[in-house]
């Protein structure tokens, strides 16, 4: 599988796990881990949750797979922009990591932005980095002025988190090309759309047809193609975990993707960013 390498050398795996609604369901609990579980058998070592996913539920459900395989994960939470004060966001750490059953995370993000300034925000990371409470920090949902407003600071992000997909491309005029400059990669969110109204255009599932593949394949396969980002699909169960990691090894054609780009038509000026 293509790596990723992070600003401090750490490298993870192109396509990671998302854990957005996991633990809302007690009933789904056990497939949820056992989902977790695989993947990481699988080389998907890179699990995305966050305090706002099932308010610490899912959390605790990635805490619940990745016991005795710590070693094995990179992992990646997120922070709600109330948490993000001098004060809340070493409370908002410690919470996560008692949910995680963990001593230090891998990478943690500022959710998206709220009413503390990130000067401040970013302070409180460097202390739970110099601490060992986190590895590294970065933030989500955050478009370029924003990281330019970090300044300085913005060498030491390691990533942002953002919504990519063929319905949500407005990354792709200048978020990404920015991001590459800085040598940071993106963390790209819903890759297959939410619900199921990506996965029925008749484009893309023609294109998928004619693959030989699933639609949600191909709307994975076209997030991969981008150079330096990271996907974070979310697998509902274990056939659709293997269905993604089928995903891994597609490349497009350069007529599937200008079948792609006529349908769901790329960015020609600057968009304000997307995010669910």
């Amino acid at each position: 599988m293509r790596n990723i390498t992070f600003p401090d050398g750490r490298e993870v795996p192109a396509l990671g796990q998302g854990t957005w609604r996991m633990g809302e369901d007690r009933a789904r609990r056990q497939e949820e881990v056992a989902s977790l579980r695989e993947g990481i058998e699988r080389g998907f070592s890179l699990i995305d949750t966050a305090e706002m996913y099932g308010e610490g539920e899912s959390e605790r459900v990635v805490g619940e797979a990745i016991a005795g395989l710590r070693d094995r994960v990179f992992l990646v939470s997120k922070f709600y922009p109330w948490n993000a004060s001098r004060r809340a966001v070493p409370q908002a750490c410690a919470r996560s990591l008692k949910r995680l059953g963990v001593e230090r995370l891998d990478l943690y993000l500022l959710h998206w932005r709220g009413d503390t300034p990130l000067e401040e925000t970013v302070e409180a990371l460097e202390k739970l980095r110099a601490a060992g409470d986190i590895a590294a920090w970065g933030v989500s949902n955050l478009d370029v002025d924003d990281l330019e407003e970090l300044g300085p600071d913005l060498a030491n992000c390691a990533t942002d988190q953002v919504l990519l997909n063929l319905e949500h491309r407005g990354a792709e005029f200048d978020l990404l090309p920015f991001c590459r400059e800085q040598g940071m990669p993106v963390m790209a969110y819903s890759p297959v759309g939410q619900g199921a109204r990506l996965l029925r255009h008749k484009a893309l599932r023609a294109v998928a047809v004619a693959r030989g593949a699933t639609p949600a394949q191909v709307a994975l396969a076209w997030v991969l193609g981008h150079e330096g980002v990271i996907a974070i699909p979310k697998a509902t169960g274990l056939d659709h975990l293997r269905e993604n990691a089928e995903a891994v090894a597609m490349v497009l054609r350069p007529e599937e993707r200008a079948a792609l780009d006529a349908a769901f038509p790329p960015p020609r000026r600057k968009q304000s960013l997307a995010m669910l």
